[in-house]
């Protein structure tokens, strides 16, 4: 796997300080409208704990206050899953177009993965900084996956889906197994869901996550492995 490429100085100034996002946030989890989805911009807000997500026709910059994390050593996995995790084959950045696609299912609720999107974590994977967890059967279907942002030793979770039992689950498990093993230190999982809960995650205050956040940037880029 390729170290990430060099970018250019991000062309947007993004508030990256506690105090600053507690300031544009107000009382909401939106710190930012506007600006572009270059690599560069990307990168940038990742690394000030900011991630993107359109709201309507406008794209926002979002630091959720608490924010969901999963705690690596903390991941909680079941003995149902634990057998699950024998029933596929994980991969690691073979079929991230295909990922994405699927996460992006206008029949999914709350779909929000637009063209744009789509096409900017695509240039960013070419750069070496997203990547994709798969699960496959074992006659080579497809099975479930997920996509995030690799910055330091965070990794910030995107989306993931599933067409099997379990099959995003074991996804996860993967990827922790990863981190854990090529340096990574913060799993950013955005939002706490009753299923993410069940794993282990967790809500820690926008403060925090910035502590966690500085910890995963002072080391150097995670290494996923195949």
């Amino acid at each position: 796997m390729q170290p990430p490429a060099q970018l250019p100085e991000c062309e947007w100034h993004f508030p990256c300080s506690v105090e600053a996002q507690d300031a544009a946030a107000g009382t909401g989890e939106v710190v930012g409208l506007g600006a572009d989805l270059a690599p560069s911009t990307l990168v940038a807000a990742y690394r000030c704990g900011i991630f993107p997500m359109p709201v309507g026709n406008r794209l926002a910059w979002w630091s959720p206050d608490p924010r969901g994390v999963l705690p690596l050593e903390e991941l909680r996995v079941s003995r149902s899953l634990r057998r699950s995790c024998q029933d596929y084959l994980v991969r690691v950045d073979t079929a991230f177009d295909e990922v994405v696609a699927a996460c992006a299912d206008p029949s999914r609720p709350g779909a929000w993965i637009s063209k744009q999107v789509r096409a900017a974590y695509r240039r960013l994977f070419e750069l070496g900084f997203a990547h994709s967890i798969e699960t496959y059967t074992p006659d080579g279907r497809l099975a479930g996956g997920l996509y995030g942002v690799a910055v330091g030793g965070l990794f910030a979770g995107e989306s993931m889906f599933h067409n099997c039992r379990d099959a995003s689950k074991v996804a996860l498990v993967a990827l922790v197994e990863r981190l854990l093993a090529g340096g990574g230190r913060l799993l950013d999982i955005q939002w706490v869901t009753p299923h993410l809960a069940s794993l282990g995650a967790v809500e820690v205050s926008r403060r925090r996550y910035h502590e966690l956040l500085g910890e995963a940037l002072a080391v150097p880029q995670l290494v996923l492995g195949r």
